[in-house]
């Protein structure tokens, strides 16, 4: 198993990476790595962030278990955080390096696969699983959310978009799910932050009382159901392709497909605007929680990120190229 220190030199040598991204603009880079070897691929552009909440986690490049190849990526998190700190989070996330970063305006496609270990952690917790983030300059004003979030609770699925505050359509009682109109998506308001978010998709077992923190309707984006739920968790493998285009000003659109079928388009305010954002996109994944007691245990395969869909959701229809 690898500790966060024994990357350090690895991070520092050349790779293929860094040697091609002066010959063509990040966003047009194609990235893959399927975690075969026991370091991450120069190819892929991924690293292991060093941190304090990223302490609490580990990774192993393991054959045991895998999707395809020869290898998969394990992540674990341990119970880390001092009990006294209640702003603690506990991670074991990889990050894209930073040379590699998509223009906050450009679309990009992202691929990989990943595969819950036993126990699934099914109590009402904050658990994410991968996240889209907007750059924060030194000296911006405030914490932002991900643009874009696949997250769990209660063990289910769900996938979130984050906006600036707009006030709400309506807004019903609180801790009480939101009834909304056709056109309108439920929303969880946080004007004292000038952020909101709404919530996208949800696997198959996923009820009403689910989405109690999402007492609001807007109408700032638009979501098209393509009639698949998220898959269940406990399902095995999911392989997720996903087209990334932040806009807050209304631009904004994501695709989501789960398992090569079409979950959701989003379009319409994606993305935060507030002075002192930076100007690019990234992406991370592996477990990320709120302190918890237990060990939390996820195995991912086949991370690839294009321009171009084909590159990425193989062996499906692609919306666009």
């Amino acid at each position: 198993m690898f500790r966060i220190a024994l990357l350090a030199a690895a991070l520092a040598a050349p790779g293929v990476a860094h040697a091609q991204s002066a010959e063509q603009p990040p966003v047009e880079r194609k990235l893959v790595d399927g975690f075969e070897g026991r370091d991450f691929a120069p190819e892929g552009g991924l690293y292991y962030r060093e941190n304090f909440e990223q302490s609490a986690g580990t990774y192993e490049f393991q054959d045991a278990v895998k999707r395809t190849g020869k290898g998969g990526l394990k992540l674990s998190i341990v119970p880390h955080c001092p009990a006294t700190d209640d702003g603690c989070s506990e991670r074991a996330e990889i990050w894209e390096k930073t040379e590699l970063r998509v223009p906050y305006d450009k679309g990009v496609w992202y691929g990989f696969a990943i595969k819950f270990a036993d126990p699934i952690p099914s109590g009402d917790h904050r658990y994410l699983i991968a996240q889209w983030k907007r750059e924060i300059d030194a000296g911006a004003d405030g914490d932002f959310s991900p643009f874009l979030a696949f997250r769990m609770n209660f063990g289910k699925l769900f996938v979130t978009v984050e906006t600036n505050y707009l006030p709400p359509v309506s807004t019903g009682p609180e801790n009480a799910a939101a009834r909304c109109a056709a056109g309108e998506v439920p929303v969880w308001v946080r004007p004292e932050v000038n952020q909101m978010r709404m919530l996208v998709a949800t696997d198959g077992t996923w009820k009403a009382e689910d989405g109690a923190l999402f007492n609001s309707c807007t109408n700032a984006i638009t979501v098209t159901s393509h009639g698949n739920p998220l898959p269940d968790p406990k399902s095995g493998w999911i392989d997720f392709a996903v087209f990334t285009k932040p806009g807050p000003d209304g631009s904004g659109h994501i695709e989501i497909f789960a398992n090569g079928q079409p979950i959701v388009t989003v379009k319409g305010r994606i993305g935060h605007a507030d002075k002192g954002l930076g100007a690019n996109q990234y992406f991370k994944f592996g477990p990320y929680r709120a302190a918890d007691t237990t060990d939390w245990t996820l195995y991912y395969d086949d991370f690839r990120r294009s321009p171009r869909c084909a590159d990425v959701l193989t062996g499906s229809v692609c919306p666009f190229s």
